[in-house]
């Protein structure tokens, strides 16, 4: 999806830190209200389709999401 696209991008650029759900929402241009929760599942369609990927989203707990290069 398009929003899955944008968190993407927004993790690429800042590959190997963490970043925030608030920061991915911010980034990927979304200005309508959402809830953070929204992310995760967004997050989670990501990793299905990157899991044959040589990267990976890796949760940091109570912080955010960062992408690894596996």
């Amino acid at each position: 999806t398009g929003l899955e696209f944008d968190i993407l991008v927004a993790l690429m650029r800042r590959a190997g830190r963490v970043v925030p759900r608030s920061a991915l929402l911010s980034e990927a241009g979304r200005h309508e209200i959402v809830g953070e929760r929204t992310v995760d599942v967004h997050i989670a369609h990501l990793r299905e389709k990157l899991s044959d990927s040589t990267i990976a989203i890796e949760t940091v707990w109570g912080m955010g999401y960062k992408l690894i290069e596996s």
